[in-house]
């Protein structure tokens, strides 16, 4: 599949590079014609031609993981042939030996968009780069636009994860566990891939906790000898039983993960001894589909017959499977010597599914599974209104991946999945989110129940609705999904929003009747006095009346008032000096070669700089410097007319007010985009919207954004923000 020898690796590393190509080939040999295989091989020897170097930047060796995960792929997931070849193909796409294009013509559109995602991904994945909330988003937007993507990442993740035991660099290595564990652990579960699951969780717990990772391990192995006696003289008896029932079936007996161990020892706040089921007994069964469900409960009956069953751990995953495909049958029994064992019933099927996950469910039911696409569709409404950080994406990532489940019915019969504790509210945001919305409560088992009533497994449920009621911020306390409570604070946010919008047309009604001109800079100020830490929560106070405009006007011109000042310098008289006392260490301008006093300033309205722009000033005839960016329109103009009077002017390093910034906006005229672009803004920040104006031809809007803004850094933040809502176009500042 790949050229014998690729160079400049060390000795061992080639070794191992050609161990892995002949593994390979062997694991693929079915799956790829002769013509596939040569000219891959082509492709790739011209593409490890290219590569001067062939480490990244921590010098793992991208060849060898590249084959690390193909194999990985093949033999833990399932050996696709698009997949293989979109898997050896990314290195060449990757350092310029091909582009996508050729890999179209040549392998088609599917390799090619797979490509395309894997390259997506590669933009935004930093591992060191926990805390920056834009490349996470990205990464995980770039994933969910194809399963496979996923499932590609995963693998790979695991392949790094299995490389990197003795890398020097630990704080990196801890990095990668963390992004392992937090993230690709929980994907890798949802999807149904336990056992790659389980090892990534083993790993990252090695190298961010070696030391309690060691002492399980130790303990483990120490009584791995009586663990195999006891699963033995339990498994014997159960097998004759079985045997005599005429059933076809193989047993496995299998100790639980470290990682899944230790996380027990801390709930359960005792030692290893005290660890009731540290290992679980599977029970495979060979038998037709139509008779899956009756074997199997048919050996759990045997099972009961043999041994006290717990019924408060018995699981049933065959009458309604998992969302991810999962099917099996779990009980707990009281074995010799008083040690409770987990015993797991399923079909070679379920077990193929429960080992390859979805990839396996998919191939078996010839069709892609509908649960996959609900999970993406709940994958995307996280993403939609996410806040906090990585850290709080990657929460409401888990909350959905780990939680127990619930089910429930409508009246007409259609059963819905809900994580555990969901409340009447869940379930009504679950069926749309304008049920979810306008819900009063619901009629449960013919009993009416609140929107806080939590669902029990097998309730019908039929919500109640009114187009009167809206959603409310407490309605926070009682959701647990992620879908509504992401479709609660939108609604919110986009209330607050009309609200706002309300507040400040009825505040300029009334400074216009009193021809009143605001300074928005200190009007912001002047809110941010009153308690307000968003001037939008400001605005909408003062539409639901609480906050007369009349008074706080009132206030606004005492404020403004001009103090009396009998020391006015002209520009021609003024002699720049340095201050004996620094009475001006909290301006945010220096003005001149040196630090002077007494000199006012005013920022130009033809470019509104703010605070990090590249500025100058100029001397008005009033003796005020207009201060101007150095890529205003009028800055020629007044250099080669006025130059006397041209001055220097930076920024003194202290952050100052909010000031104005001007954004053009093109795109898409989609439904909701409006939303969407202001919902951005209310969430940055440091960042206040003042007006929007837009129009719209042809499919296209184009808008017109004024913010008030406390310096460049957040301004570009914002519009790279602004850039990755979906139908817009360009974004530049005016």
């Amino acid at each position: 599949m790949i050229p014998s020898k690729p160079e400049h690796l060390s000795y061992k590393e080639k070794r191992e590079f050609i161990a892995l190509k002949n593994e390979l080939s062997q694991v693929i040999s079915g799956n790829f014609s002769a013509n596939d295989i040569n000219d891959f091989r082509e492709d790739m020897a011209k593409g490890l031609d290219l590569m001067i170097n062939p480490y990244d930047s921590y010098g793992i060796a991208e060849m060898l993981l590249t084959m690390k995960t193909a194999l990985l792929f093949a033999q833990s997931v399932d050996p696709d042939h698009h997949i293989l070849l979109a898997i050896g193909l990314y290195p060449l796409l990757k350092y310029g030996a091909t582009d996508i294009i050729k890999i179209k013509d040549k392998w088609g559109e599917d390799i090619a968009g797979l490509l395309t995602g894997l390259e997506s991904v590669d933009r935004f994945s930093n591992k060191n780069n926990q805390v920056n909330q834009e490349n996470f988003r990205g990464l995980i937007l770039s994933l969910a636009d194809d399963i496979r993507v996923i499932i590609i990442m995963i693998v790979r993740n695991l392949a790094l994860m299995r490389s990197i035991n003795n890398h020097p660099d630990i704080d990196w290595v801890r990095s990668v566990a963390f992004e392992a564990n937090f993230l690709y652990a929980q994907l890798a579960h949802r999807l149904g891939l336990y056992k790659i699951k389980s090892e990534l969780e083993d790993l990252s717990l090695k190298y961010s906790n070696r030391e309690i990772y060691t002492q399980i391990a130790k303990k483990l192995n120490a009584t791995k000898r009586e663990r195999d006696a006891y699963i033995k003289s339990f498994i014997t008896p159960l097998k004759e039983k079985l045997d005599r029932a005429g059933l076809n079936f193989e047993i496995k007996g299998r100790t639980k993960s470290i990682s899944s161990i230790w996380n027990k020892m801390k709930k359960q706040k005792v030692d290893l001894p005290g660890i009731y089921d540290l290992f679980a007994i599977r029970v495979i069964i060979d038998t037709p589909l139509e008779k899956e469900k009756s074997d199997c409960w048919l050996a759990y009956s045997i099972l009961a017959d043999m041994y006290t069953a717990n019924p408060a751990r018995m699981r049933d995953w065959i009458t309604i499977p998992k969302s991810n495909g999962y099917e099996s049958l779990h009980a707990t029994v009281m074995g010799p010597d008083s040690k409770w064992v987990e015993v797991q019933f399923r079909t070679k099927r379920m077990d193929l599914v429960a080992e390859k996950g979805l990839a396996a469910h998919w191939r078996y039911k010839g069709v892609k599974s509908d649960s996959t696409d609900q999970w993406m569709n709940n994958i995307r409404d996280i993403l939609e209104t996410a806040e906090g950080g990585p850290m709080q994406l990657m929460k409401d990532i888990k909350m959905d991946v780990y939680g127990k489940e619930v089910f429930a019915f409508t009246p007409k019969g259609d059963l819905f999945r809900l994580p555990a504790g969901a409340s009447v509210l869940d379930f009504a945001f679950l069926i749309h989110s304008n049920v979810g919305a306008h819900c009063t409560g619901a009629v449960i088992n013919g009993q009416h129940r609140r929107i806080s009533h939590k669902i029990s497994n097998g309730d019908t449920v039929e919500i109640l609705t009114s187009n009167s009621q809206s959603p409310k911020k407490d309605w926070l306390n009682i959701v647990v999904s992620s879908k509504a409570r992401n479709k609660i604070k939108q609604t919110l946010n986009e209330d607050l929003l009309r609200k706002a919008d309300l507040g400040k047309e009825l505040l300029a009604r009334r400074a216009k009747n009193r021809k009143i001109e605001f300074d928005e800079a200190f009007l912001m100020k002047f809110i941010a006095r009153q308690g307000y830490k968003h001037a939008n929560d400001f605005f909408a106070d003062m539409a639901d009346g609480k906050i007369d405009p009349g008074k706080f006007l009132n206030s606004y011109l005492e404020e403004t008032k001009p103090k009396p000042d009998n020391t006015k310098v002209s520009a021609g008289e003024y002699q720049m000096h340095e201050p004996e006392n620094d009475d001006r260490k909290h301006e945010i301008l220096k003005i001149g070669e040196k630090s002077i006093s007494g000199l006012s300033y005013k920022f130009a309205k033809c470019c509104n700089p703010i605070y990090g722009d590249e500025v100058f000033g100029f001397i008005a005839s009033d003796g005020t410097v207009k201060i101007h960016r150095k890529n205003c329109p009028n800055a020629t103009h007044l250099s080669n007319r006025y130059p006397y009077r041209m001055i220097k002017t930076v920024w003194s390093g202290i952050q100052g007010d909010m000031l104005p910034a001007t954004l053009k906006i093109t795109g898409k005229d989609d439904i909701g985009i409006l939303a969407n672009i202001t919902s951005v803004i209310s969430k940055e920040y440091g960042v206040n919207m003042r007006n929007i104006s837009v129009d719209s031809n042809d499919g296209m809007f184009q808008g017109m954004l004024v913010i008030t803004v406390s310096d460049s850094k957040k301004l570009s933040s914002l519009i790279k923000k602004l850039s990755t809502v979906k139908g817009v176009k360009q974004i530049q500042r005016v």
